[in-house]
């Protein structure tokens, strides 16, 4: 229903700022809620950040106060700024659309995900 595709990872030293890209085709976008998520080596991925189609956002713990995340839909995309970063931000980030069917089921969709990696 639609594709996903990730772009703007890649390293940065620990203070530094980044921002993710999630390009969206083949639906409509405006009636998606977007999410980013990540995943480090050996652990689950973890919901970062997720914005309503409404323009609502929520935010993990441990990104409030320095990640933003932000949709165009005129550019069908989502955006994740990320600034301050920490070597424990170091992870696979995942684009996540999500919407629900006439039948209130929840249908998910995923990127194909884009490496940040926070090293000195």
């Amino acid at each position: 229903q639609v594709q996903l595709v990730e772009s703007g990872g890649g390293l940065v030293q620990p203070g530094g700022s980044l921002r993710l890209s999630c390009a969206a085709s083949g639906s409509i976008f405006s009636i998606y809620a977007m999410g980013w998520y990540r995943q480090a080596p050996g652990k689950q991925r973890e919901l970062v950040a997720a914005i309503s189609s409404g323009g609502s956002t929520n935010y993990a713990d441990s990104v409030k106060g320095r990640f933003t995340i932000s949709r165009d839909n005129a550019k069908n995309t989502v955006y994740l700024q990320m600034n301050s970063l920490k070597p424990e931000d170091t992870a696979v980030y995942y684009c996540n659309a999500a919407r629900y069917s006439d039948y209130g089921l929840r249908y998910d969709y995923w990127g194909q995900g884009t490496q940040v990696t926070v090293s000195s």
